[in-house]
This record gives structure tokens, C-alpha cells and sequence, in this order.
């Protein structure tokens, strides 16, 4: 029995908005809006990626001809947004909030009513490198945001349960007394109901402020065994820190917590989710 595939194009534009509507009044933008708003364009390089699923054709070995695709993005992406003012020239925004949130509900519909030999699954829509938002079939369509947070700090691993043999045995060079550091790289992820006069699921000030107090300011240019007392009697691997900023995070946050991805170098990574 044939496997069900995915398949994913990706496609960059570059396009300005703000966050300003012109049926509001200056003092209504700024209420709801807060510290984004601004009458004046910012811009972004976004990227798309489009993921659509199904079976191989046994006769031309394809889930969907990527030409197909890329098609369909150049017609509904990169002739309609490429170098365009969203609120000015895209008629959906001129009183929606051009967020990530609704740009994704936007492609999601627009992508939906196409006629692909293969089924729509999945976008992923990266306004910065450090902030994305994501749907997926698999989660019914539910939406989440991603962003990133870095901060560097110390460890030795080292465990009181074995000896000193072993530790050094088991951790090599990681159990180096003085220990050594890593740049770690944080990705939160949440989900929330969309505020429809926003277009968000949630205020990034507060996810930022919660993230940086608890995590970020608290961990960055600290030694995890000496500096941090929840982690005092602990093994601090990152298996034990990402557990760690989970328990921290979940419960704390302006939205639901879905996950957490802590990378260590650029070839570990550890996660945990709320499944």
C-alpha cells in the first residue's frame, strides 16, 4: 500500500505593513495596537513554506508537480505581495491587521480553493528568523507561534551518583572541572483564540517580558551548577535545562505553552511538548 507523502515548497517575498488602521483614530490605533503601533511601514522578508500531501503517481513518481506549486505561489504570493504595501495594496488588509496570524489564515484560504493534484497540510510563515507561525492539518488547523530567545551560559556535567571514573567515562571532556559554555538557542512556542482586533493570539511584549525574566536575563552568563539553586543536585544536561525552563514556562505565559526546543550547539536539540 502506497505511503501518504508530504511535500513543501518554500518561497521568499519582501513586503512593508504596519500596524494602523485607517478607520481607527489615532488614539484607537494606539489602544489597540500598544508599542506596534505606528502610521508608518516597517517591512519584513518573510518566507512560505506551502506543505501539501498524498500518494506518488506510479506513472510520473510525484505527489504534485513542484511547477504546479510554484505557480501557484507566483500568482497568489509573489505577484499580489512582492514588494507591496500590505495595508495599501492588498484589499484583504485594508482593515485587517496584517499580523502573521491573519496572513496565514489569508494563504491558507487562498490555497485551499486551488485545484492541486494534492491535498494542502501545512504552512509555515517566518516573518524574522527568531518569530514564525504555523497551522497544520494534524492539529485541526490550530495555530502556533514560535520565537526564538538566545542566551549563553556554563555547565559541567558531573553526577554524584557515580564515580569519578565513571563521570569521566560517561561525559568525556564535558566533565572538565571548570567546565565550559554553549550559546543556546531557545525556541517557545504557544497557541491561543485570535483577538480579532489585534490579529494576534497573543501580546509578543508580554510573551518576551515573561520569557526574558524567568529564562533568558536569569540564565544568560551563568554557570548552571553554581549560579542556578533549582538546578543544585542535578546533572545539569540539556535534557535536565530543558525540562527545567518547561517547568518554569508552563502556566506562565499570556498563552498556552506547546512547546519548547533548546538547542545547544547547532547538532543538539532538545524539546518538550505539551503532547
Amino acid at each position: 500500500m502506497p505511503n501518504t507523502i508530504r511535500l513543501t515548497r518554500r518561497v521568499a517575498f519582501s513586503s512593508g505593513h504596519r500596524y494602523w488602521l485607517k478607520s481607527l483614530t489615532e488614539e484607537e490605533n494606539r489602544a489597540r495596537f500598544g508599542k506596534w503601533a505606528s502610521p508608518y511601514n516597517h517591512g519584513h522578508n518573510y518566507v512560505l513554506d506551502v506543505t501539501t500531501e498524498g500518494e506518488a503517481d506510479p506513472n510520473t513518481g510525484m505527489v504534485v508537480n513542484i511547477k504546479t506549486i510554484d505557480d501557484l505561489v507566483r500568482t497568489h504570493v509573489i505577484n499580489r505581495f512582492e514588494g507591496r504595501s500590505i495595508n495599501d495594496e492588498i484589499g484583504e488588509f485594508a482593515d485587517t491587521p496584517p499580523t502573521i496570524e491573519n496572513l496565514l489564515l489569508y494563504f491558507k484560504a487562498e490555497f485551499e480553493k486551488l485545484p492541486l493534484e494534492s491535498e494542502l497540510v501545512g504552512l509555515r510563515l517566518e516573518e524574522m528568523p527568531t518569530f514564525w507561525g504555523e497551522i497544520d492539518k494534524n492539529r485541526d488547523w490550530n495555530m502556533t507561534l514560535t520565537k526564538s530567545y538566545e542566551f549563553a551560559a556554563a555547565h559541567r556535567l558531573h553526577s554524584d551518583h557515580i564515580s569519578e571514573e565513571e563521570n569521566d567515562r560517561l561525559y568525556g571532556k564535558c566533565a572538565n572541572p571548570f567546565g565550559h559554555g554553549h550559546n543556546y538557542i531557545l525556541e517557545v512556542t504557544i497557541s491561543g483564540d485570535l483577538d480579532s482586533k489585534t490579529g494576534a493570539i497573543v501580546d509578543l511584549f508580554k510573551l518576551d517580558e515573561v520569557v526574558n525574566r524567568l529564562i533568558v536575563d536569569r540564565y544568560d552568563h551563568k554557570n548552571f551548577n553554581h549560579d542556578l539553586p533549582e538546578f543544585t543536585g542535578k546533572v545539569t544536561t540539556t535534557e535536565i535545562i530543558v525540562q527545567q525552563i518547561w517547568d518554569s514556562l508552563n502556566g506562565n505565559l499570556p498563552a498556552k505553552l506547546e512547546k519548547v526546543r533548546l538547542f545547544e550547539t547547532a547538532r543538539n536539540a532538545f524539546e518538550v511538548s505539551a503532547d
